[in-house]
C-alpha cells in the first residue's frame, strides 16, 4: 500500500495522528508488522514507531502474542470494521450452517460477536420445540457469563483479556456466573484445551449453552457459534456438553465456507 500524500502541517499533533492512522492501515493490510518495518514505512525513528505501536496496543487496536513479537490486528480494530478480511459477511456465510445445526440439535442456534466485554447475537435460528430458548438476535449479554462470549475470550491472548477486565471483580450476571477474574482466566484455559465453552445458567436463569469460536484468515476470533437450550431439558452441565460435538462440526463447516465464500 502506497502512502497517500499528506498535507504539511505546523502542528506536530496532526502529524502524530496521521502516522497512527497510517500505521493502522499498514497493520490491517499486512496482518503483522515489527517496529523496524513500521519505522521504515512511516519514515520515522524506531523510538517513534515503538511509541505509536505501544499506544495502539494499550487501546486494543494492535496486540502482540509474545513480548518483542510482531504487532497484529487487535480486537478494537476488528470491532470498528477496519479489518474485514475479504469483506466476509459472516452472517451470510454462517446462516446455512446455523439452520443445519438447529435441525440436528432441535435447539436454538445462534451467531454472536464480541463487543468490548459483551457479546451481541447477530443471527439466530430458533428451535421449533414448544419449550425453547427464544430468538436471540440483537440481545446483548456479558461475555464472561455466556458460552459464545467465553469461546471468543479464550481465543484472545491472556494479556488482552486482562486489558478488557482490569478489575479483579467481574459483574454478576446471575447467581451462578463467575465474579472473579482469576477464576475466569482458569476457565478460559479449559476452553482452549477442549475447544468449546459452556454456560449453565450464568447469563440467564433457565438457559444453558455451548459455544465455539470462529476465526478469520489471520487466526483472529471474529465470532462464535452456539447452541442454547432450556436448562430444564439439559438437566446439568453435562447435558449441554452433549451438544458440543454438533457445535464443533458446525464451526468447522463455517470455517470451510469462509475459505471458499460464494
Amino acid at each position: 500500500m502506497a502512502r497517500p500524500d499528506v498535507e504539511p502541517s505546523d502542528a506536530g499533533g496532526v502529524t502524530s495522528v496521521d502516522n497512527a492512522l497510517w500505521l493502522l492501515q499498514l497493520v490491517a493490510e499486512r496482518q503483522a508488522i515489527r517496529v523496524a518495518e513500521a519505522a521504515d514505512l512511516l519514515g520515522v525513528a524506531r523510538s517513534t514507531a515503538h511509541r505509536l505501536l505501544s499506544a495502539l496496543r494499550r487501546r486494543g487496536f494492535v496486540m502482540q502474542n509474545r513480548p518483542n513479537g510482531a504487532y497484529r490486528p487487535g480486537p478494537a480494530l476488528h470491532e470498528i470494521g477496519l479489518v474485514a478480511i475479504n469483506r466476509i459477511d459472516i452472517r451470510r456465510i454462517a446462516r446455512p450452517v446455523l439452520e443445519q445445526v438447529q435441525e440436528q440439535s432441535q435447539e436454538t442456534t445462534s451467531l454472536a460477536v464480541l463487543e468490548g466485554t459483551s457479546v451481541r447475537f447477530i443471527d439466530c435460528v430458533e428451535s421449533g420445540r414448544s419449550v425453547r430458548v427464544g430468538n436471540r438476535t440483537g440481545i446483548v449479554r456479558q461475555a464472561h457469563a455466556s458460552a459464545v462470549g467465553k469461546a471468543i475470550l479464550a481465543a484472545l491472548p491472556t494479556a488482552e483479556v486482562e486489558r478488557r477486565y482490569p478489575d479483579k471483580t467481574l459483574p454478576a450476571g446471575t447467581a451462578t456466573s463467575l465474579t472473579d477474574r482469576d477464576a475466569l482466566l482458569e476457565q478460559l484455559a479449559e476452553v482452549r484445551a477442549q475447544g468449546y465453552a459452556l454456560n449453565f445458567e450464568e447469563s440467564a436463569d433457565g438457559v444453558s449453552a455451548v459455544g465455539v469460536a470462529l476465526y478469520d484468515a489471520s487466526g483472529n476470533p471474529i465470532a462464535a457459534l452456539g447452541i442454547a437450550a432450556p436448562s430444564s431439558r439439559t438437566g446439568n452441565i453435562e447435558g449441554i456438553r452433549a451438544h458440543a460435538p454438533a457445535v464443533l462440526r458446525g464451526a468447522q463447516l463455517v470455517q470451510e465456507r469462509m475459505r471458499t465464500p460464494d
